[in-house]
């Protein structure tokens, strides 16, 4: 874009008036090179939201238009419209319930295992040396590096009848017990599996929030006669609570995939559903009864749940959360 600059006219000679040719003066760089400059972080971003759309947001609006739908997945099997039916289908499933209730199970049963549990280890290896403090962590973390079909086949094994389980507990004369084939056990397995897979995660990111909060703190509150206690509970606690609210939004969100795998491989979701969530019933009503109208129905109804439940913890996590500048 220019800018033409005209001069003054100028007497020159035998009173001939001569008047200046306009020049054309770049006022700012060109659009293109504009353009061009700012390019380069949105370049950078690009494969991460190609991989957001192609992964998420297509398949969610893919999900919206099939619940509308009555197909069976089968590609010579016509699609039937059916509007909000399997919608309102989704509310009579008989096993809905318990799923619904198994899950909120999960949630508070794995809650002590994903923040208070990890929070204590963090807190006593930090007061450990630097090597020995690293050994521990790897240790504990060390069951998330293991894959859930080969952590299942283990807990298979230790957790089967003539398992070595059994056998520990028959040197105190308890009888054997089939703990994944008991209605009343077989969802508590799935939880304590679930809890040794996933504390060492946890430990990390606790381990990483006492990273970010300055010795400086503590060092000013023991120099004012504040004691250990008196400085955990109001000095490290309250600069952690960002990260412990996002342990408790991890674990509300993710307790039913974290359980996914175990319970396909070990109690496919029995004795009677005892031990099923949403996700297992999601699983269920697309590629066990072949429905995939009623599945996606119900997937965007836990979506939208969840949804909400994970605006009003992140609201939470705002309101209640200190932050060291």
């Amino acid at each position: 874009m220019f800018v033409e600059l005209a001069a003054p006219a100028a007497l020159t000679g035998a009173g001939r008036t001569v008047t200046a040719v306009s020049q054309p003066v770049a006022a700012r760089p060109a659009l293109a090179r504009r353009l061009l400059a700012a390019a380069p972080p949105y370049l950078y971003l690009l494969p991460a939201v190609a991989c957001l759309v192609l992964w998420t947001y297509k398949p969610l609006v893919e999900a919206v238009q099939l619940s509308f739908y009555d197909w069976n997945l089968l590609p010579t099997s016509p699609m039937t419209y059916v509007g909000f039916h399997k919608y309102a289908e989704v509310f009579t499933q008989p096993g809905l319930r318990r799923a619904t209730l198994n899950t909120v199970y999960y949630i508070l049963g794995l809650l002590p295992f994903s923040v208070a549990l990890p929070t204590v280890i963090a807190l006593v290896t930090r007061r450990l040396g630097g090597r020995s403090r690293n050994v521990y962590r790897a240790i504990v973390f060390l069951p998330m590096l293991v894959a859930p079909v080969a952590a299942a086949a283990v807990w298979n094994w230790l957790l089967d009848p003539t398992g070595l389980s059994n056998q520990a507990l028959g040197w105190f004369g308890v009888a054997p017990h089939n703990w994944l084939r008991t209605e009343g056990t077989a969802l508590p397995a799935i939880l304590a599996i679930t809890a040794w897979s996933m504390c060492g995660f946890a430990t990390l990111v606790v381990s990483a929030g006492l990273t970010g909060i300055s010795a400086d703190y503590g060092e000013a509150a023991a120099i004012d006669g504040a004691t250990g206690w008196q400085i955990l509970r109001w000095v490290t606690l309250p600069l952690l609570r960002s990260t412990l609210l996002f342990l408790v939004l991890m674990t509300v969100l993710l307790s039913g995939q974290w359980t996914f795998p175990l319970l396909d491989s070990l109690t496919q979701g029995g004795p009677g559903d005892s031990s099923s969530n949403v996700y297992y019933l999601l699983w269920e009503l697309g590629f066990r009864n072949f429905d995939a109208g009623l599945a996606s129905a119900a997937g965007i109804v836990f979506f939208l749940v969840f949804g909400l439940i994970a605006a009003a913890l992140v609201a939470l996590a705002d309101r209640f959360s200190f932050h060291d500048n």
